[in-house]
C-alpha cells in the first residue's frame, strides 16, 4: 500500500512537472493605442498554431508596396469565429483592422478582417 501511494505519488509529480504553453498578451509586442486600418492583396497564409498568419501587400501613398505581417488566433479560435481554411485564397484582397506592433514594423494583429465575399470575421484574439 505504501510503494503503491509513493508511486503514484512520484507518477504525478513526473508528469506535472513538463512545461505547459502559456500565452502572452498582445499589449508586449503590439500597441493597443495604435490602431492601423490595412487594405491589401493576400500573398501568404500560413494556418498553424499558436497563430495563424496572412501577409498582405499594402500599397502606400508614395507608391511603394509594404508586405505586412498580419497575426491572427490560434486556428481552433478562427473557426469559432467563422473562418475556415478556404475563406482566403492568395490573390484576394482584404481589410485588416488591427493593432502596429511597438517596434514599428509591418506587423499588425487582427481585431478583425474583411473578406474579399464582404463577411466581417473575428480574428479571436485573446484580448477580444
Amino acid at each position: 500500500m505504501r510503494l503503491t501511494f509513493a508511486f503514484l505519488l512520484v507518477a504525478i509529480v513526473l508528469c506535472g512537472s513538463r512545461a505547459l504553453p502559456a500565452h502572452h498578451s498582445i499589449a508586449g509586442e503590439f500597441d493597443t493605442s495604435k490602431t492601423v486600418m490595412l487594405k491589401g492583396s493576400v500573398t501568404r497564409i500560413e494556418w498553424t498554431n499558436p497563430h495563424a498568419r496572412i501577409y498582405i501587400d499594402v500599397a502606400q501613398p508614395n507608391g511603394t508596396v509594404v508586405n505586412w505581417n498580419v497575426e491572427l488566433a490560434a486556428v481552433s479560435a478562427l473557426a469559432r469565429n467563422g473562418w475556415t481554411r478556404n475563406a482566403l485564397k492568395v490573390g484576394d484582397t482584404v481589410t485588416v483592422d488591427g493593432f502596429h506592433a511597438r517596434s514599428g514594423a509591418p506587423i499588425a494583429n487582427a481585431r478583425s478582417v474583411v473578406l474579399p465575399d464582404g463577411r466581417k470575421v473575428f480574428s479571436g484574439t485573446a484580448d477580444q
